[in-house]
């Protein structure tokens, strides 16, 4: 069996990946990540899946790597990590009450063989109206400055989600159902 690697310092990741029963470990390596205006965000989360999953991968090239990376988007404005509690009070302001697309990019690259796999998945997600108050309630709650659109739907995810329609896993960081079924000819 091929060793994998979780090109990914989030925890998130790690657990939703742990819950397929898979053994793995976690390497980083520092990658920055693209925002560039002409592609989309399903085109950047895929670029960037693979240039984190390629800077592991060439430290380690006998093991499958996976990498990955998640924006919030509506319509063609996304929404990344927010850079401090006023922007995550923001996005969360201007995703109220509407339905806006969470998508995920995945690599799966194993260098020794010359293989790499690129998909993506997007969810739709609705958010019920809030006012001011149940913003700062929310953003009061959790960590949002380390999550894409600043929040976690499987933190309180009730409070600001009405309904989603897709893969749940995919909002939280990683698309499991998907990631599994491309998985399965590569270990």
């Amino acid at each position: 069996m091929l060793p994998l690697i979780l090109a990914s310092a989030s925890p998130r990741r790690a657990e939703l990946l742990r819950g397929l029963g898979l053994r793995f470990e976690i390497q980083t390596r520092s990658v920055e990540e693209s925002h560039h205006g002409d592609f989309t965000a399903r085109e950047l989360c895929v670029f960037n899946a693979y240039r984190k999953a390629r800077a592991v991968a060439k430290l380690h090239p006998p093991a499958v790597v996976l990498g990955a990376d998640t924006l919030v988007y509506l319509g063609t404005t996304l929404y990344g990590k927010p850079k401090d509690m006023l922007d995550a009070r923001r996005m969360l302001s201007e995703l109220a009450g509407s339905t806006h697309q969470v998508v995920t990019g995945v690599c799966l690259l194993h260098l020794a063989r010359h293989r790499c796999r690129l998909f993506a998945e997007t969810t739709n997600v609705t958010f019920k109206a809030l006012t001011r108050a149940q913003i700062s309630t929310y953003l009061d709650a959790i960590q949002p400055l380390d999550k894409a659109g600043a929040y976690a739907i499987q933190d309180r995810g009730d409070d600001i989600v009405e309904r989603i329609s897709g893969s749940f896993t995919n909002v939280v960081g990683l698309p499991v159902e998907r990631v599994k079924h491309e998985l399965s000819g590569w270990l």
